[in-house]
């Protein structure tokens, strides 16, 4: 046992387990053949098995009709729905609890509720073709006219953007005593002025497509603003801690699938008259393999328990982002090596080692790069000291 997880976590990680193994993997092959797409039959049972277990807006409360659900049993979630390659994994709703926390009474009715009952559905325009991981140089902007705010900017990489009814879209207040600072806004998908500008191709194979967005002149009224003026980035702060643990709960499960996948061949291929998983150089690299999940699981589950105990929410983010650092480069360097175990098998896109290859990739970059969360871990330290950070 990696950490002493509570009855019901284990109970919901056999649970979701058994969903992704009987109705997601199998149709793995069939989707990476047809852009990422599955029967429309199939799609609404996924759907509706997945909102059957409570995988919908775990984290939203009950009383809106989430799952008010503890960090640790949100990531142990999914860590199981990471096992499964073309985003077959995103089939609910995931509604935050910042999300609830921020919205008027109004929101809530017009959007969260909605979003939480899988009735509509949202997608984030926050990068710009000049501001990725530094999402303060948006230029995006958003100007006070009466009691309407007018949005001009042009987004890249919305994902989900092509399944999306609601745009939460982010901007700089062109003006007023907050000119300068970030907000953000809910736009419907028909408000006049919003231009799909294309939908590029990118290296996986999803349904969710990542389409650029240009908004013209796009009114809305103050009502659709999320907070106040200038909390914008605070909430995008949020949403970020949320999704680095995320990505590396995901991550975690897709490197246990790979490792089991190349175990397995390993166990059954000949080469040279002796099995694989007898050659001194494939067990090296498995073994690095699992040694790095281990490590990768403990964070995890660990940082997903302090948030839960009430973590301080500096400490939590520099944890986070050393989560979505070490757990996105682990998943990679197993990729790596399970393609090679496979040898021309792993190039093969019916192959999971070939698809995971892709889809990890972007695992670093998205949520903040890399290389972005070396700057967030390092200026945490400087500040806290190692004490704080990770004793």
């Amino acid at each position: 046992m990696s950490y002493p997880l509570p009855p019901e976590a284990r109970a919901l990680q056999a649970a979701i387990r058994k969903y992704v193994d009987e109705e997601l993997i199998p149709w793995e092959v069939h989707a990476e053949m047809n852009h990422g797409e599955v029967p429309a039959d199939v799609y609404k049972r996924q759907k509706a098995e997945a909102r059957r277990l409570g995988l919908a807006s775990m984290d939203a409360p009950k009383e809106l009709g989430g799952g008010g659900t503890s960090m640790l049993l949100q990531a142990v979630a999914q860590e199981q729905t990471g096992r499964v390659t073309n985003a077959l994994g995103w089939r609910f709703s995931n509604v935050q609890k910042w999300m609830v926390k921020a919205c008027s009474p109004y929101q809530i009715d017009k959007w969260v509720k909605p979003l939480i009952a899988d009735t509509r559905h949202e997608c984030y325009a926050i990068t710009e073709a000049e501001a990725g991981s530094d999402v303060d140089a948006i230029q995006a902007t958003a100007r006070r006219d009466g009691g309407d705010y007018v949005l001009n900017g042009e987004k890249w990489h919305v994902t989900s953007g092509n399944l999306a009814d609601v745009i939460i879209f982010q901007a700089k207040l062109a003006d007023g005593p907050n000119q300068g600072a970030h907000c953000l806004f809910f736009v419907d998908g028909d408000t006049p002025g919003i231009e799909v500008v294309r939908s590029p191709a990118y290296t996986h194979t999803f349904a969710a497509h990542h389409p650029i967005y240009r908004f013209k002149d796009v009114r809305v009224p103050e009502a659709n603003r999320i907070g106040a003026e200038g909390d914008g980035m605070g909430f995008t702060h949020d949403w970020f801690r949320y999704e680095r643990l995320m990505i590396g709960a995901r991550c975690c499960g897709a490197a246990a699938r790979l490792i089991d996948e190349a175990t397995a061949f390993a166990r059954q291929r000949k080469l040279f008259g002796e099995m694989l998983s007898d050659m001194q150089a494939v067990q090296f690299m498995l073994a690095d393999s699992v040694t790095e999940l281990w490590a990768a699981r403990l964070m995890v589950y660990q940082t997903a328990a302090a948030i839960d105990a009430g973590e301080d929410v500096k400490v939590s983010h520099a944890q986070s982002s050393m989560v979505k650092l070490y757990c996105s480069e682990m998943a990679n360097r197993v990729a790596d090596r399970a393609v090679q175990i496979f040898g021309g098998r792993g190039y093969m896109r019916e192959n999971v080692a070939e698809r995971f290859y892709r889809e990890l990739r972007v695992e670093r970059i998205w949520e903040g790069a890399s290389e972005i969360q070396r700057l967030i871990i390092a200026n945490g330290l400087l500040k806290r000291g190692q004490t704080v950070l990770i004793e």
